[in-house]
């Protein structure tokens, strides 16, 4: 069941006490997505977002995603720390609810990832969604759905991944199943489809081509048509090979945030 964050005019699907499963704006409302030319660490940039929900009128509460981008991938218990250090950051900033120390379900969308082509030191923010006021009448839904690597029924356990430490093909199409089960999933929970996608991210170091038509785009219906984003880029936990998140926005921009 989608719960209500009323202060941020949009339903989440619970995830947990670290990010949710996905978000979609709620009627009247819509999800914009910015993507930041250029990255900042996460404390700093979680002030720069908030100072900029300020000036665009919006409350703190209306942040509804995050594309972080980490240093490494973490250990199953390294990204437990993270998680504790980014939520009381969330906390700092009134972008969840609830009472402080966090224990509630987190509203946020979230994916988090390694990326091979850009060497960073520290976690960074890559990009955020919020909601704002609809310009004009529109039947389409608003929404972002986060990162979900091959983890069965998502545990964030050695033993929910799947085939772990086998990168072949044929492994890689099981992992790419997984992971589209998800995606349906959580789509299915915010009561949209493949039609309402505009963007699909795929982040792993390993070849798609093999499987990308036939455990993927033959999957997405119309929205295969908008093909997919591969970010050369590792889940951010080590022994998961192969992530993927999507959203339907239609409102994009590149924005430079200090």
């Amino acid at each position: 069941m989608n719960i209500t964050q009323q202060s941020g005019d949009y339903l989440y699907q619970p995830g947990g006490t670290t990010y949710s499963c996905g978000a979609r704006a709620l009627p009247g409302y819509e999800i914009r997505h910015i993507t930041l030319m250029r990255p900042l660490p996460l404390a700093r940039g979680l002030e720069a977002i908030a100072a900029y929900l300020q000036a665009a009128q919006r409350p703190p509460q209306a942040l509804c995603g995050l594309q972080l981008r980490c240093p490494s991938p973490y250990s199953f218990e390294g990204f437990a720390a993270f998680n504790d250090t980014y939520c009381a950051l969330l906390q700092k900033h009134d972008m969840l609810h609830g009472s402080s120390p966090f224990t509630g379900q987190n509203p946020i969308a979230r994916t988090n990832v390694f990326p091979l082509a850009e060497p960073l030191t520290e976690q960074t923010i890559h990009a955020f969604s919020y909601t704002a006021p609809l310009t004009e009448a529109s039947g389409r839904p608003s929404f972002v759905a986060s990162g979900a690597g091959e983890l069965v029924q998502s545990a964030l356990s050695q033993s929910a991944v799947v085939r772990r430490g086998e990168t072949s093909n044929e492994a890689m199409m099981e992992k790419a199943a997984c992971v589209m089960e998800i995606m349906q999933s959580r789509l299915d929970a915010l009561e949209v489809s493949w039609d309402h996608v505009t963007t699909v991210n795929i982040y792993t170091v390993h070849n798609i081509t093999p499987f990308l038509k036939s455990a993927i785009l033959n999957r997405m219906g119309n929205a295969a048509r908008l093909g997919v984003h591969w970010h050369l880029s590792r889940p951010p936990i080590d022994d998961i090979e192969f992530e993927m998140d999507l959203r339907g926005v239609a409102t994009e921009s590149y924005e430079e945030l200090r």
